[in-house]
């Protein structure tokens, strides 16, 4: 029996698929659980319009991705930051801060998570690179000054 998976099934395939299994294991299994639809061609087009709206989606999210990326490349961001006498930091420039500090200057809400930088710890300039979207991601550069 053909069936369109409604949900990720381990050993079968992803949401979306088209795929054949047994009827009792449709029957018995995957249709109770709501896994999966029967494959009719209602179904068929309901399927194909819900992936053409997804892929549209992710091409706009990408697209959207790619242009953030072009707006933080090549930036410079100053952070004002405490320090000893001798130029080191008291603490360390976390990806949090380099996020706020971004935020504040884009306007656009970056995920600390997505954010590597090197141990910040003394005054000077770094290169910090984030990863804007799966297969998006670019460099910028941190200036930590007195502050």
């Amino acid at each position: 029996m053909k069936v369109i998976l409604t949900e990720d099934v381990k050993g079968k395939g992803k949401t979306g698929d088209i795929v054949n299994v047994s009827d009792g294991y449709a029957r018995n299994f995957l249709f109770p659980k709501k896994l999966a639809k029967q494959a009719t061609a209602q179904n068929l087009n309901a399927a194909t319009i819900a992936h053409a709206a997804e892929k549209h989606r992710k091409d706009v999210e990408k697209q959207d991705a790619k242009e953030l990326a072009e707006r933080i490349s090549g930036m410079t961001l100053t952070i004002p930051a405490k320090h000893g006498g001798n130029g080191k930091l008291f603490g360390a420039i976390t990806a949090k801060e380099i996020a706020a500090a971004l935020e504040e200057k884009i306007g656009v809400a970056i995920d600390k998570k997505k954010i590597s930088a090197p141990n910040i710890k003394e005054l000077g300039e770094y290169d910090v690179s984030v990863k804007v979207y799966a297969e998006v991601s670019t460099a910028f550069k941190i200036e930590v000054v007195d502050g």
